[in-house]
């Protein structure tokens, strides 16, 4: 799984490489894109350790892709995509989609369509017993 994970990672990494992107980040920019959250629900959204997530938050911050903004309560900071995130998401989605399209082919669809039905399962079970 792990060596799958990592097969994977590396080229969608390479195709976002062009965009100045790696996958992690461009996976935490589409989450918060979608709506504003904070880190803990992030966190938990994408199966991470809080820590890990805010180590990896901090090169989107810095550079202005994401903002965390005043919340209802003075303890909650929701995160969103600025607008220079949002153009890199832009910039970003055909080449995940070039990489996404690449990883199809390889496998072929049929494969892919089972792949995924197989891992949402795992994920679900997992996520269950947690």
């Amino acid at each position: 799984m792990r060596k799958l994970t990592r097969l994977m990672s590396q080229r969608y990494d390479r195709r976002l490489a062009a965009a100045d992107i790696n996958v992690n980040q461009y996976s935490i920019l589409r989450r918060i894109g979608r709506n504003m959250r904070t880190v803990s629900e992030l966190a938990r959204e994408l199966g991470m350790d809080r820590t890990t997530l805010s180590r990896d938050l901090k090169p989107l911050i810095a550079r202005g892709w994401v903002e965390q903004v005043a919340g209802e309560d003075a303890r909650q900071r929701p995160l969103r995509v600025a607008a220079a995130g949002v153009r890199a998401l832009k910039q970003a989605m055909p080449l995940w989609r070039d990489a996404q399209d690449e990883i199809e082919t390889l496998l072929g669809s049929q494969r892919t369509l089972r792949l995924h039905a197989q891992l949402d399962e795992a994920i679900r079970r997992l996520d269950h017993k947690a």
